[in-house]
């Protein structure tokens, strides 16, 4: 999981601050771990700790962030951009189901394509070091309906 700190180092090493407002857009996403923030839900959490914030702000800080590594940024396929906090290198596998309904993204931490990988390395002699996978359907909820 990426550290405030880590990331006040990599700012500061490519000649940038951690303002306050850099601050608190990290913060949303530490407490908001496992969600998927489009960049309104980012702008509107942060603007309950600076009310002064614009939505440019938040925008710009967002992409430094994707650009550093502190953040990724997914698209569901939906026309709108989400992004989530990064996690470590070994943490590369996890697949999203996006309900066809309501929108709700789930995350499924099960690895499943290890097996894929090994045969895709063994046979293609290809390393693969990361991959994403959406499975599209209906949620418990939507389904109930």
């Amino acid at each position: 999981m990426v550290k405030p700190e880590k990331v006040k180092a990599v700012l500061k090493e490519k000649g940038y601050k951690l303002t306050p407002q850099r601050r608190a857009t990290l913060e949303v996403f530490c407490e908001n771990r496992g969600r998927h923030l489009s960049t309104e839900d980012v702008y509107m959490l942060v603007k309950e700790k600076y009310p002064e914030i614009g939505i440019a702000t938040v925008y710009r800080t967002l992409q430094l962030l994707e650009q550093l590594g502190a953040i990724n940024k997914l698209s569901f396929d939906d026309g709108c951009g989400r992004y989530e906090l990064a996690g470590s290198e070994e943490d590369h596998h996890h697949h999203h189901l996006i309900c066809l309904s309501c929108g709700e993204v789930q995350e499924v931490q099960e690895d499943l394509l290890e097996h894929l990988e090994d045969k895709i390395r063994e046979k293609n002699r290809f390393n693969v070091v990361n991959h994403r996978v959406k499975f599209f359907g209906y949620c418990r909820k939507c389904m109930n309906k």
